[in-house]
C-alpha cells in the first residue's frame, strides 16, 4: 500500500527531526528556543495525525492479509487432513518462532514491527501472541505492554555457564498475585491448648490463638542490553545469543536471591536469612567426611523435631558435594557410592557427575547443588553453607510466563542503538515455618582439599 509506506516514511522523518531538535539543545547545554519549541509542538501534532491515520490503514491492510491467508488455507491441499464431521479442516501449522523455523527472527520482527511499520513482522508478532495465550502464558501478555519470549529461546538459558535455578525449581512454586508489591502470610505463633478436664462440668483448657503477619516484598529482577540496529537487522542467531544470555542471567539472580537475599533494599529473603531457623555448627581444623556426616544428620533431625515433618532436601555448593564424594573409609573405599554397585553401609548413594538435582541421596534425603550457595562466609571468607529444608514450606511466587517481558526503546536513535529490557517479578516466603530450615556452618566447611 503506497500511501501507507509514504506515511510511515514521513512519520519516521518526524521522529528523527524531533530527536535532532532535542539533542542539539542538549549538546549545547541549553533549553529549547521559542522557535524550536514551536517547531517541536508542530511536529508532535503532525505525528499524532499520522499515527492515527497509519493505524487505520494498517488495520485495513492486516484485515486484507488475513482474508487472503484464510482463502489460501481453505484452498490448500498439502499437509491438510479433512474430517467429515462438521466439514472441519485440521491443519498442522508450525509455531511462528521455533528452532526449526530459522527463516524468521523474533527480535528482528519485534524491532521492525515497532520502528519500521513492517506489516508482515506485525502479523507474525500478533500470531505469536495468540500462540502464547494458548500456552496459558497469557498473564504476561495481557497485563503488560511487553511480549512473551518464544519458549525455545528461554530454554537456551540452561546451556550457558551460569548457576541456573536448581533450588528455585525445587521450591513450592505458586502463581504470583496479579496486583501489589508485597505478599502477606499469617503465621500462628501461639496455638490453642488442650488438657484433661479435671471433673465433669469443670472448665476446659482454653488459650487464644495468636498469629504474626509475615510480609515479604515482590522483587523485580531485570536484565538490559543495548544492541545496534545492524545486529538486529542483519545479524544471524542474535535471538539465541541475546535471549539465552539475558534469561540465564535472570535465572542465576533469582537463584542467588532465594538463597542469600537479605529481604531488604528490594531483595527477596533467602533461605540463609530465615529468622528462627536452626543453626548447626561444624567446627573442625581438619574436616573429614566422616565428621561432617553427623552434622547433616543433626540438621535433618532438627527439622523433624521442630517442624514435626520430614526434611526432604539438602542444598549445598557443588564443591561440598565433591568433598563428600571424595571421602574414603578406613579401607580406602568411597563413602558415597553409585547405586548400581549395590552399596552396603554407605553414607549416601548417587552419581558423581551431576549438577542441580544430582540424583545423590544422603541418609535418604535428595541432594541439590547450586552455584549460588555462598562460599565466602566465616572469618576467613572461605566457608560455604549446607541447608536442610522441607520443600513444601519453601514458597516461591512467580508470575506465569516469566521471565518473558521484553521492551524496545530507541532512546539512542541517533547512534542506531536500541535498548532491550527483560524483567520478572518474584516473591519468596521461606519463614512461614522456620523449623523447616536448618543451616550447617563453621570452619569445617572451608574450601575443601582433594
Amino acid at each position: 500500500m503506497k500511501l501507507l509506506d509514504q506515511m510511515v516514511e514521513e512519520r519516521h522523518e518526524i521522529g528523527e527531526s524531533q530527536t535532532g531538535l532535542v539533542q542539539r539543545a542538549a549538546d549545547e547545554e541549553r533549553d529549547l528556543t521559542e522557535t524550536e519549541d514551536t517547531n517541536l509542538k508542530d511536529l508532535a501534532t503532525r505525528a499524532e495525525e499520522l499515527d492515527t491515520r497509519i493505524a487505520e490503514l494498517r488495520a485495513v491492510q492486516v484485515s486484507n492479509l488475513e482474508a487472503a491467508k484464510l482463502r489460501a488455507e481453505v484452498n490448500a491441499t498439502d499437509d491438510t487432513e479433512t474430517r467429515a464431521i462438521g466439514n472441519v479442516v485440521v491443519t498442522n501449522e508450525p509455531r511462528t518462532y521455533s528452532e526449526e523455523n530459522r527463516s524468521v527472527s523474533f527480535f528482528s520482527d519485534l524491532y521492525n514491527s515497532q520502528f519500521n511499520g513492517d506489516i508482515d513482522a506485525s502479523d507474525r508478532i500478533r500470531r505469536h501472541r495468540q500462540e502464547a495465550q494458548l500456552e496459558q502464558r497469557d498473564g504476561t501478555v495481557s497485563n503488560y505492554a511487553g511480549l512473551v519470549v518464544p519458549q525455545y529461546l528461554t530454554d537456551l538459558a540452561a546451556d550457558l555457564a551460569r548457576s541456573g535455578r536448581p533450588f528455585a525449581n525445587e521450591c513450592t512454586n505458586l502463581p504470583l498475585p496479579n496486583d501489589g508489591m508485597t505478599i502477606n502470610v499469617s503465621r500462628v505463633t501461639t496455638g490453642a491448648s488442650a488438657a484433661i478436664q479435671a471433673t465433669e462440668n469443670s472448665a476446659v483448657s482454653e488459650t487464644d490463638i495468636d498469629d504474626t503477619l509475615i510480609t515479604e516484598s515482590v522483587a523485580t529482577i531485570a536484565s538490559g542490553q543495548q544492541i545496534s540496529r545492524q545486529a538486529i537487522e542483519r545479524g544471524t542467531g542474535v535471538d539465541s545469543l541475546i535471549a539465552a544470555d539475558m534469561m540465564g542471567a535472570m535465572a542465576a539472580q533469582l537463584e542467588s536471591q532465594i538463597i542469600v537475599g537479605t529481604g531488604g533494599s528490594g531483595q527477596l529473603r533467602g533461605v540463609n536469612n530465615v529468622e528462627g531457623q536452626t543453626s548447626v555448627v561444624y567446627t573442625d581444623g581438619s574436616p573429614t567426611v566422616a565428621e561432617l556426616f553427623p552434622k547433616i544428620i543433626d540438621a535433618i533431625q532438627s527439622v523433624n523435631s521442630n517442624r514435626f515433618a520430614p526434611a526432604d532436601l539438602i542444598l549445598m555448593h557443588p564443591r561440598r558435594l565433591g568433598f563428600l564424594q571424595a571421602g574414603l573409609d578406613t579401607t580406602g573405599r568411597p563413602i558415597i557410592l553409585p547405586t548400581n554397585n549395590v552399596p552396603q553401609n554407605s553414607m549416601g548413594t548417587g552419581p558423581v557427575a551431576g549438577y542441580g538435582n544430582t540424583g545423590v541421596q544422603i541418609a535418604g534425603v535428595p541432594v541439590v547443588t547450586s552455584g549460588a550457595v555462598p562460599t565466602d562466609k566465616g572469618a576467613g571468607s572461605n566457608e560455604d553453607r549446607i541447608y536442610v529444608v522441607r520443600r513444601s514450606d519453601m514458597l516461591l511466587f512467580e508470575q506465569q510466563g516469566q521471565p518473558a517481558l521484553v521492551r524496545y526503546d530507541a532512546t539512542a536513535g541517533l547512534n542506531l542503538t536500541v535498548t532491550l529490557v527483560a524483567y520478572e517479578y518474584a516473591c519468596a516466603i521461606f519463614g512461614r515455618a522456620p523449623g523447616s530450615v536448618a543451616t550447617i556452618s563453621g570452619t569445617g566447611l572451608v574450601t575443601p582439599s582433594f
